[in-house]
C-alpha cells in the first residue's frame, strides 16, 4: 500500500500509523525547512499547487491521495485534483469541488442550510448602504471568506457596523445566538457517514473570544441536550453535502429554543481532531487512511469505538518531560502536546472528566476546576 500525503506539517499524526501497517508514505510538501520531512519513507520539495503532486501520484502509483491541510485556501484546487486522478483510478480523500465550494463560502454554506431546512441563524447582506434601523442587535458580521475568527465581528450597536465597513464593503450580516458551541467532526466515504464525537468549545460571548482559546471538552454534556441529537444532525448535514474525506461542522445549541443551529462546514482537518480522538479512541485522519485500505466501515469503527472523556487547555508553551512516542497519540501516555510555540495546548484521556482534571493538574501545577 503506497499513499501521498498533500502537506508535512501534520503528518506526525500518521506517521506511526503508516510504519505499524507497512505503509509507503510519500509527502509533497513546497517548504523545504517544514517539519516532519525525515518522518515519509520518500518526500518531494515541489512548487505550489497540485501540478507536481499530481505527477508524482501517477509516477509513483500511490493507491490514494490525503491532503493533510488545515487551511482553506488550497482546498478548492486539490477537489479538482480528485476529478482530474478520477481517469487514472487514484482517490483523493477529499470533497467534490462543488461541495469545497460551498463550504469555502460563508454565504454559499448560509444559503446550503437554508434551502436544506436545516436551522441556521437567520441573516442578510448589508452593504455600507443598508438602512440599519431594522436591525435587532447583537448581530455578528463576516466575510465570505476566511477561518480562525478571521474579519468576524459581533456588532452590539450601529456605531459597531459603521466601524466594520471602514474596512469592507458588506458582509454577511447573522442573528447572535446565546448558546453553546460545538464542533463535530465526520469522517466521509462511499456514501458513509461517521460522525466521531461532539465536542464542547464554551458558550457564545459578546467579546467574539475564539474557542481555541477556552477549555473544550468532549463529549458535549448539557443539560437537556442528548448527543444523539448532535450526531443526527451532522450525518443529515454531511449526507445533504455529499461529502468525503474528512469534514468538521460547527453548530450552536441554545438552550433557551432548545435548538441546534448550524453554523459553518469545513472540508479539511480539523482542529479538534485531538479532542475526537481522545474522547473516542477514533483518530480522524488514521480513517482517511482506512479509506483507502478499505477499512472504513460503520461496522470496523464501532469494534473500537471506546467511550472516553476529554479535556483541551491551553498552555502557551510546555515545559515538562518529554512525552513517550508515539507524540501525537494516547497509545502509551493519557495525553498529547500540540500546536505551534507560544500557542500550545495539551489535551487529556481520562475515564472520567474529573480524572481528566486531575491530570491536568499533575502536568502544569495548574488546578483549572477552580478557575
Amino acid at each position: 500500500m503506497k499513499i501521498l500525503f498533500i502537506g508535512s506539517r501534520l503528518f506526525d499524526d500518521v506517521s506511526h500509523y503508516c510504519k505499524e501497517n507497512n505503509i509507503t508514505s510519500i509527502l509533497t510538501e513546497s517548504n523545504k525547512n517544514a517539519p516532519n520531512l525525515e518522518k515519509a519513507t520518500k518526500h518531494y520539495i515541489v512548487p505550489r499547487g497540485m501540478e507536481e503532486p499530481k505527477k508524482i501520484a501517477i509516477k509513483e502509483k500511490v493507491d490514494g491521495i490525503i491532503p493533510l491541510i488545515g487551511i482553506d485556501p488550497p482546498l478548492l484546487s486539490i477537489a479538482q485534483l480528485k476529478e482530474e486522478l478520477k481517469k487514472e483510478n487514484i482517490p483523493v480523500l477529499i470533497s467534490k469541488p462543488k461541495t469545497v465550494d460551498i463550504c469555502s463560502d460563508k454565504t454559499k454554506t448560509k444559503k446550503f442550510f437554508q434551502e436544506n431546512k436545516i436551522p441556521t441563524p437567520k441573516s442578510q447582506i448589508i452593504t455600507k448602504t443598508t438602512p440599519l434601523n431594522n436591525i435587532q442587535y447583537p448581530v455578528v458580521l463576516k466575510q465570505g471568506y476566511g477561518q480562525g475568527g478571521k474579519d468576524i465581528k459581533i456588532c452590539k450597536n450601529k456605531k459597531d457596523i459603521e466601524e466594520y465597513f471602514k474596512t469592507f464593503n458588506q458582509a454577511l450580516c447573522e442573528e447572535f445566538i446565546e448558546g453553546s458551541e460545538i464542533s463535530i467532526e465526520v469522517s466521509c466515504w462511499n456514501k458513509t457517514y461517521y460522525p466521531i464525537a461532539p465536542i464542547y468549545k464554551g458558550e457564545t460571548n459578546l467579546n467574539g473570544t475564539h474557542p481555541i482559546s477556552r477549555i473544550r471538552y468532549g463529549p458535549v454534556k448539557i443539560k437537556g441536550l442528548n448527543n444523539n441529537r448532535i450526531i443526527k444532525t451532522a450525518e443529515n448535514i454531511a449526507k445533504k453535502l455529499d461529502a468525503e474525506g474528512t469534514i468538521d461542522i460547527d453548530l450552536i445549541y441554545s438552550q433557551k429554543h432548545d435548538k441546534i443551529y448550524a453554523i459553518e462546514v469545513n472540508t479539511r482537518v480539523s482542529g479538534t481532531r485531538y479532542l475526537s480522538s481522545a474522547t473516542t479512541g477514533i483518530n480522524p485522519l488514521t480513517n482517511l487512511i482506512k479509506m483507502i485500505t478499505g477499512e472504513f466501515t460503520k461496522e470496523n469503527l464501532k469494534k473500537i469505538h471506546k467511550k472516553y472523556n476529554s479535556l483541551e487547555i491551553p498552555i502557551k508553551n510546555y515545559n515538562g518531560p518529554t512525552p513517550p512516542e508515539p507524540l501525537k497519540d494516547f497509545t502509551n501516555k493519557p495525553y498529547i502536546i500540540h500546536g505551534p510555540e507560544n500557542y500550545q495546548r495539551i489535551t487529556i484521556q481520562g475515564k472520567t472528566i474529573e480524572e481528566c482534571f486531575e491530570t491536568a493538574k499533575k502536568i502544569t501545577g495548574q488546578d483549572y476546576k477552580t478557575e
